[in-house]
């Protein structure tokens, strides 16, 4: 059986706020014995709250200035009709998303907060401390949009002693058949199911996920950066408009 649930009483992080500790006067704190932190329980952690811990709060009077430092590569924009600029950007860490993960909500008036510069390693440090309790692992997430679909869910942006991938590929299906490309990645799922207990304005940034113990394993294994496809295996590098300018560009220039 699968449980899911959110810690209540977290505090505001404030730089240099160690977060282990944090989490752990939560669960303390948390009425039941069956909340205790056990063995193969899987701690899932906002990403705003690690940033805030890291001091990765900068002074921007334009958020759009920040995007812009953060942004390694343009994959698309667009501009509504009442003059609002989205822009879809790569940014440090490889995730392809808007506004390159750069936050405005939830943060001091003229400020912005960015992400993690490495959450795999930020994971696994959580992950490191809070094995002093138990044997868990530990994912960080981030709100993320999704190509071809409307909304958004929670994905995982590093993780820390768990498989982020179920590799189902070389078994069988319930009738016999090969699974030849079957890989779910489970990290990503675990964050969204944790997104359903934690809220966007409830102030619960952190959740347990107990019954997926066989995900847990040595901190050494692949975060999450594994996740993110590599560029040669991309099918869509680019924006339809991007693409389509960039090809109109070249064409001009090998007539001309």
């Amino acid at each position: 059986m699968l449980q899911v649930w959110a810690l209540d009483g977290i505090r505001e992080i404030t730089p240099g706020d160690d977060l282990v500790r944090v989490i752990l006067d939560a669960v303390d704190a948390a009425p039941g014995a069956d909340t205790a932190l056990r063995d193969g329980d899987i701690v899932v952690v906002t990403s705003k709250i690690v940033s805030k811990a890291e001091g990765r709060i900068i002074h921007a009077a334009d958020r759009e200035d920040a995007i812009t430092r953060e942004t390694v590569r343009l994959v698309a924009s667009r501009t509504s009709p009442t003059g609002h600029v989205t822009r879809i950007v790569e940014n440090p860490l490889g995730i392809v998303s808007a506004a390159a993960g750069v936050d405005a909500s939830n943060t001091p008036e003229g400020t912005v907060l960015l992400l993690p510069v490495d959450p795999d390693a930020s994971a696994r440090r959580i992950a490191e401390g809070l094995r002093s309790v138990a044997r868990v692992g530990v994912i960080i997430t981030d709100t993320l949009g999704r190509a071809w679909r409307e909304g958004q869910t929670d994905h995982a942006i590093g993780a820390g002693g768990i498989h982020v991938f179920e590799d189902l590929r070389g078994t069988t299906d319930a009738e016999g058949r090969p699974l030849v490309v079957t890989l779910p990645c489970v990290a990503d799922e675990i964050a969204a199911a944790t997104d359903l207990v934690k809220g966007k304005a409830s102030r619960r940034p952190v959740a347990i996920v107990r019954g997926r113990g066989d995900l847990v394993g040595d901190l050494d294994l692949p975060g999450a950066r594994s996740i993110v496809r590599d560029p040669e295996r991309d099918m869509f590098r680019q924006g339809a408009d991007e693409a389509y300018a960039e090809g109109f560009a070249a064409g001009r220039a090998a007539r001309d």
